[in-house]
């Protein structure tokens, strides 16, 4: 029994010495997500300054090499955090062991404590008169059992707590599993943009031969053809008939969207704004942008269906979209994201608000990492396969609709201050 009762004080000690390493080890990885956190913000920074500079070849270089950094930051962060919610599972899994070892034992003491009751309850009141020596004797042995009876109860409440408490552990374990899967994932995914943010500084260096007469003449060259094939597509969508009926939509200012990103800055609003004047041939924005490092997570805005994504770039490098998603919602209205990195659903997908599906990048023609979102009136939106005249009579698929089913996505986005 004392041999028993030692290994059982050696195991608690041991437990304890192994349960506050653990929680140093999550303490180090959170520490070192919050150093790399402050990285990425300064690797920010520098982005959003070097975005107020003329484009050249030398700022485009320096772009791609801050954001390989900010990237591979990403990424580091990402791997502590599979560090640490390992360290939570297995923490909580040694809980959950601690608790059922403390369960058994508690167990072990009531039923140890039933027999004994029971074995009073089996004596009858002469068995125990003439069982002591004295009276003083047999209500010591009364007290004694009223002491058990207690213990017992005291027992049974305490295992109450400790099983609610391994229940609370167990789903906590569970759903640290569920984002360890999810973190996995991530880190996947931005191992992907990263490479790609690395051929695309070799593509870069390959066309312009490092040279800035070169990427001057292919930045013309990309901006005639991007304002042939807007015009391409603005000349069809100008064909269209389409009648908008404002009853079968939400209502303006209801809030029916949430944010598509954890962080917002709306960099170019909807409309004939002054940058749209300056950047389309039509002198209007088809939809919102929203400031957004490449590698962002972009969620959806409502609940819905995936209609169809694609990549424009495939069909006509850097003029239009890139790549792109449009989801479907059940409340007459559709979005579609643009200038995406990576595409993360597909066609015929449901999914709901604040789900992920894809991440923002720099995609399409775009004079900056950004996060396009368009809406439409879901009856006159339609993914087409068209020829291009500007690119070749190369077909290129995306989604079009005539010009007033183009609906202003503030107005049914959460308010924001201009």
């Amino acid at each position: 029994m004392i041999l028993s009762l030692f290994a059982l004080a050696f195991f608690r000690l041991a437990t304890a010495d192994t349960a506050s390493d653990l929680k140093n080890k999550i303490n180090d990885s959170n520490n070192e997500i919050t150093k790399l956190e402050q990285q990425i913000k300064d690797y920010q920074k520098q982005l959003d300054d070097l975005g107020n500079q003329a484009d050249s070849l030398k700022v485009s270089i320096l772009k791609l090499d801050i954001t390989r950094k900010k990237l591979a930051a990403d990424i580091k962060v990402t791997e502590n955090k599979i560090s640490a919610t390992n360290l939570v599972i297995e923490k909580l899994s040694l809980d959950i062991g601690n608790k059922e070892e403390k369960i058994n034992q508690g167990k072990l003491a009531i039923a140890q404590g039933l027999r004994e009751i029971n074995e009073a309850d089996l004596r009858s009141i002469l068995e125990n008169l003439l069982s002591q020596n004295n009276l003083s004797d047999m209500w010591n042995e009364v007290e004694a059992l009223k002491s058990v009876h207690s213990q017992v109860r005291n027992q049974i409440e305490d295992l109450k707590s400790v099983k609610a408490d391994m229940e609370s552990n167990k789903q906590e374990a569970e759903k640290a599993k569920r984002d360890l899967v999810s973190l996995k994932s991530e880190l996947s995914d931005q191992k992907k943009i990263n490479d790609q943010n690395t051929a695309e500084k070799n593509r870069l260096l390959k066309e312009t031969k490092n040279k800035e007469s070169n990427y001057n003449k292919i930045l013309k060259e990309t901006i005639a053809k991007k304002d042939a094939f807007e015009k391409d597509v603005r000349d069809y969508e100008s064909q269209l008939k389409f009648i908008l009926d404002p009853s079968r939509l939400p209502k303006e200012g209801s809030s029916v969207f949430s944010w598509p990103l954890g962080n917002i800055r709306v960099t170019q609003f909807f409309g004939a704004t002054v940058d749209a004047k300056r950047l389309y041939v039509s002198g209007s924005h088809n939809g919102v942008d929203f400031a957004a490092s490449i590698g962002t997570p972009v969620k959806a805005v409502s609940g819905g269906v995936v209609l169809g994504s694609g990549d424009t770039d495939l069909t006509c490098p850097r003029a239009s979209y890139g790549k792109w998603i449009l989801v479907q919602h059940a409340n007459g209205l559709s979005s579609l994201y643009g200038h995406l990195s990576l595409i993360k659903v597909s066609q015929g997908q449901n999914v709901s608000a604040g789900d992920l599906v894809g991440y923002s990048g720099n995609t399409g023609y775009s004079t900056g990492p950004h996060l396009h979102l368009s809406v439409y009136a879901s009856s006159g939106v339609q993914i087409k396969s068209l020829p291009s005249k500007s690119c070749g009579g190369r077909i290129y698929t995306m989604p079009v609709a005539p010009i007033n089913a183009y609906l202003d996505p503030m107005l049914y986005l959460p308010a924001y201050k201009r």
